[in-house]
């Protein structure tokens, strides 16, 4: 029987090697994308427990491979010679990298999972139940948690706003983060505990019907990394469907595992929030709302000073990093349109 996504894969730089792919035995309704970067034993925990926790749903799993230099391409194919996998031999970042494989795709519902997740007892069931349920929304998703089992609020977000961004930058968010109105962005107090829409579904366990991503033509490669679930989840509101997560579907997730640096992180994350206010706010906003976040980085660099030679290693850590953001401030402010 044929895969749900296509087992030959092209590139016209000869970058990508399908290296093993064997049909799941029956047309899946649903294929799981996974994109690693060097994650070799988290991505391999996140395929067996994807299989292990997943009994009513017939899906295919495709894995593309980001040119790790941690040998997973070939752990992945010797654990798992099920499964699609691709192996390249650039660093495509995940927005390419997820339009490449959802591209060769053919079965009704994609889901996007990350390598540092691990899925939980019929996390993707309950989701695929939850998506028949409520069709309207058009993307879906769950609750996450840490390995511990507390909560992880990052499974879904609200848009950033003029209203967020001032409290953000005067800290006003920090000061009050269960105020569902100051700290709106991450709705207040929420547990994550009853099904509601949402803005943003998080792209770390985020289920998508492949003809809605094919209308919005996944996700814009410009947002290199971060920011592109969110892109994607407001161009879909646009049309008028409205995201949504459900608690019945749960995983663990392991946050940042492929990207370690701390800084470069908080770089591609301010570019990317640069990035949503030019491209989703009004046109008169977005002089506002850069000039905020240019703020945001100005006080905490200016309040992060006095650390810069303190003997405490957080400290002087937080110093530094304020101080790599607010030098290289017009890099990120200018967003992923621009250098």
């Amino acid at each position: 029987m044929a895969w749900s996504c296509a087992q030959k894969v092209s590139d016209p730089a000869g970058a990508l090697e399908t290296i093993d792919a064997k049909p799941h035995g029956q047309t899946a309704d649903l294929t799981v994308i996974i994109i690693s970067y060097n994650t070799r034993r988290m991505t391999l925990r996140a395929i067996e427990t994807l299989f292990a926790n997943t009994h009513d749903t017939r899906f295919d799993c495709a894995v593309l491979d980001n040119a790790s230099t941690d040998g997973s391409a070939r752990a992945i194919a010797a654990a798992f010679p099920q499964i699609k996998l691709i192996a390249s031999g650039e660093n495509l970042g995940f927005a390419r990298a997820n339009n490449h494989v959802a591209a060769q795709c053919t079965s009704p519902y994609i889901l996007l999972l990350n390598p540092d997740t691990e899925t939980q007892a019929g996390a993707v069931d309950a989701l695929m139940r939850f998506a028949e349920a409520q069709p309207q929304a058009g993307i879906w998703g769950g609750r996450t948690v840490f390995a511990d089992g507390s909560l992880n609020i990052a499974s879904c977000w609200a848009a950033p706003s003029l209203r967020s961004l001032f409290f953000r930058t005067f800290g006003l968010s920090t000061l009050f983060p269960r105020s569902a109105f100051i700290n709106a962005e991450t709705y207040g107090s929420w547990p994550r505990d009853t099904a509601r829409q949402v803005d943003i579904v998080v792209g770390c366990f985020l289920l998508i019907r492949r003809n809605l991503w094919e209308t919005l033509n996944g996700f814009r490669p410009e947002y290199y990394m971060y920011g592109e679930d969110a892109d994607l989840c407001l161009r879909a509101r646009s049309l008028g469907y409205r995201p949504m997560i459900t608690p019945d579907a749960q995983i663990v997730h392991h946050v940042g595992a492929s990207t370690p640096r701390n800084v470069e992180k908080a770089l591609l994350v301010m570019k990317a929030r640069a990035s949503l206010i030019q491209d989703h706010w009004p046109r008169w906003k977005i002089g506002f709302g850069i000039s905020l976040m240019w703020l945001w980085s100005a006080l905490r660099f200016g309040a992060t000073r006095p650390f810069a030679a303190s003997s405490h290693p957080r400290l002087r850590a937080s110093a530094d990093r304020w101080q790599t953001i607010w030098t290289r401030r017009r890099a990120w402010l200018s967003g992923y349109d621009q250098a």
